[in-house]
């Protein structure tokens, strides 16, 4: 982890509970930096805190917010141990990298090891990341602060993306809650 490119690091371990739940990649990056923010953005690893809960680790597996009671794809084992610069997640599922794409919902596999994902997200951010947004957001003048995301609008997943798309910052809690609400609303259109 090249720590000149962290711009937020998490506050003490105050909840040894959930990292004791952890895989040992994990626990091991945690006991060094109790998570962190990458890249200006580009990368948020959650820590093993109980505050702020936009850091927490316990708030987005198991509180009244976790992911896996936003989003049915999501697993209650699945781990989300962080998100990128728009509130896509990150996701450890029997040992390997998932992504969870919360405008739809859906789930894909990295087919990486949490190790390898780091390693490979570390020697190229763009590819793995893909933070054209965060990028062209930093170009306009642009800063997010610790417990932001971008939002797009209109959301990347639509057709009218396609003719451009703005970002801004908002809060990391809006932002999910968003997220998770459009989600279910995609869900809910292919029902009918």
């Amino acid at each position: 982890m090249n720590r000149d490119l962290i711009t937020y690091t998490g506050p003490a371990i105050d909840d040894p509970e959930i990292l004791a739940k952890l895989p040992t990649a994990l626990t091991a990056l945690l006991e060094q930096t109790n998570g962190f923010i990458q890249f200006k953005g580009g990368l948020h690893v959650r820590g093993a805190c109980l505050a702020p809960a936009w850091h927490s680790l316990r708030d987005a597996w198991v509180g009244p917010n976790a992911f896996h009671r936003l989003y049915p794809e999501v697993e209650q084992d699945d781990i989300p141990f962080g998100e990128d610069c728009l509130g896509d997640q990150f996701l450890l599922r029997e040992g390997e990298v998932w992504r969870l794409f919360c405008e739809t919902g859906e789930l894909e596999s990295l087919e990486l090891s949490f190790k390898k994902f780091m390693k490979e997200a570390a020697d190229d951010p763009m590819e793995v990341l893909g933070f054209e947004a965060l990028l062209e957001f930093q170009r306009d003048g642009g800063k997010l602060e610790p417990g932001q995301l971008l939002a797009a609008s209109p959301p990347f997943c639509t057709e009218e993306a396609e003719d451009g798309v703005t970002v801004t910052a908002v809060g990391t809690e809006d932002r999910r809650r968003f997220l998770a609400d459009y989600a279910a609303k995609l869900r809910e259109g292919e029902d009918d």
